[in-house]
């Protein structure tokens, strides 16, 4: 997941030295244009990606998920184990009770079970309201928050770059320097958007150690005192020094929660949790730039700073409420699974005797 991430940062980087290239040259509409340029080929890969094994599963659609998992196999030079193909979700309706022993190759597929149940025939409301059970509903709403804040607070670190390293802004700037050549410093951005390198390894480096729960929490709060010194003005180079600092640790927190937060749900509501959580950030970016823009540009960076710092401070308190740390569990497969300690992942049941 730190690896993927590594991506998103070329691309953060790629766009401020391209903004730096073409905006005191051009206009943003050459810049806009520019950057949609590298989208056009994920069209291409998308043919080349497989589809999801458990997707197929849900379903009902075996046949192709076992293609799936046979080409994978292959690809790594492995085989399949024997057994029937299925979903927690049929084995709970069956009434299996007794899960197997590791080693376990056979499965037991009641014969008064229709084998054409299928885990997506709950529905879309179902899935959504599993979320909010009494099992989930704890992590479900403290991670909607986080997610909430990391996006508005990563967001907003990117706009504040821009907006205090902005030379026509008249608040705390002398006339001649408001007559630049150009309105924003993009070299100055480009320097801070470099601070998502060490972000990256900084989240690398502690995830695994000290876990996901405590690193989030270190790194909003360390956010918090790279963002302080801001609410009142300081010079171009402490500022960019500060927002360096201050976007080093969004990066991590924002990559530690994408490892987090799949390993709070299980896999039957997995794909759901985050993406509703993800909506809940994309809430908080659309929500940023009226405080990064707007009250900056008013001359109201003190109000915009200490915003900024409420919401990072509350997810990073959000944090340490989570029910439980994912560090060495193995992932929960059903809701009936999903507790404070380590689970047992298992597919198959053994085959017993009528």
């Amino acid at each position: 997941m730190v690896i993927f991430s590594a991506f998103w940062t070329f691309g953060a980087i790629f766009e401020a030295a391209l903004a730096w290239i073409i905006m005191p040259r051009l206009n943003w509409r050459w810049l806009l244009a520019l950057s949609a340029l590298p989208s056009f080929p994920l069209l291409l890969f998308y043919f080349m990606t497989p589809e999801s094994p458990r997707y197929f599963c849900l379903e009902g659609q075996k046949i192709d998920a076992l293609s799936v998992l046979n080409k994978i196999a292959k690809q790594n030079g492995k085989e399949l184990p024997l057994g029937v193909l299925t979903t927690d979700n049929e084995i709970e309706a069956q009434g299996i009770k007794n899960l197997p022993t590791e080693g376990t190759e056979e499965v037991a597929i009641p014969s008064a079970t229709p084998l054409n149940w299928k885990d997506s025939d709950m529905g879309v409301l179902k899935s959504l309201l599993m979320l909010l059970s009494p099992k989930l509903i704890r992590s479900t709403v403290l991670l909607w928050v986080v997610f909430f804040g990391n996006a508005f607070s990563y967001y907003g670190l990117v706009l504040l770059t821009t907006e205090l390293n902005n030379r026509s802004n008249t608040c705390h700037h002398t006339k001649a320097q408001s007559q630049g050549s150009s309105d924003v410093d993009y070299k100055e951005v480009l320097i801070a958007s470099f601070a998502e390198f060490p972000g990256l390894i900084v989240s690398a480096l502690i995830v695994d150690r000290i876990g996901r729960k405590l690193s989030l929490a270190v790194l909003f709060f360390v956010s918090c005192i790279f963002l302080l010194p801001l609410v009142v003005h300081q010079s171009p180079s402490v500022t960019t020094v500060l927002l360096f600092g201050a976007r080093i640790c969004i990066t991590g927190t924002f990559t530690i929660v994408f490892i987090y937060a799949p390993e709070i749900y299980p896999t039957s509501v997995r794909s759901t949790g985050i993406g509703v959580a993800s909506s809940m950030g994309r809430i908080g970016g659309m929500i940023c730039p009226l405080v990064a823009v707007s009250l900056v540009q008013g001359c109201h960076q003190t109000a915009a700073l200490i915003l900024f710092v409420c919401i990072i401070f509350v997810a990073g308190c959000c944090v340490m409420l989570f029910p439980f740390e994912t560090k060495g569990l193995e992932l929960t497969d059903s809701i009936s699974s999903t507790k404070n300690e380590k689970p047992k992942a298992v597919r198959a049941v053994k085959q017993e005797e009528p």
